[in-house]
């Protein structure tokens, strides 16, 4: 199993797929990566050898931001948007969509399991 960047690439898997297990690593990075190693995308990742994981992994520091460095990149973005309480920031901070999604309906990934309120009852209840 090749360790590129500190992640085990996983096993039988196509090497153009198997890439995209690295943060950061989407479908056209992981081509392009690959056209300048010079390797085969439809190569399985168990047949990669420890010249071509070498090769892949210089690409990957010296030319694109990836894992810890993207993580910790990402993580700063926000942290300047809270810290300076725009708009953006703000709705980070409270747990909320950013990007201008509604509220009143779904966002359940952002805001949690709905939690019911006590006492709240329905119209129909009341008739």
């Amino acid at each position: 199993m090749a360790r590129i960047l500190g992640v085990d690439i996983p096993r039988n898997k196509v090497l153009s797929v198997a890439l995209r297990s690295l943060y950061g690593v989407g479908p056209k990075v992981a081509l392009e990566v690959l056209g300048k190693a010079g390797v085969s995308p439809d190569k399985s990742s168990n047949d990669l050898t420890e010249e071509e994981t070498q090769t892949i992994r210089k690409i990957l520091e010296e030319e694109f931001t990836v894992e810890g460095d993207l993580r910790r990149e990402v993580g700063l973005n926000i942290k300047r948007l809270k810290d300076m309480g725009c708009y953006r920031g703000i709705r980070h901070r409270r747990g909320l969509p950013v990007r201008g999604q509604r509220t009143h309906t779904n966002a359940r990934t952002r805001k949690g399991p709905a939690v019911s309120i006590a006492g709240k009852k329905s119209i129909k209840s009341m008739k």
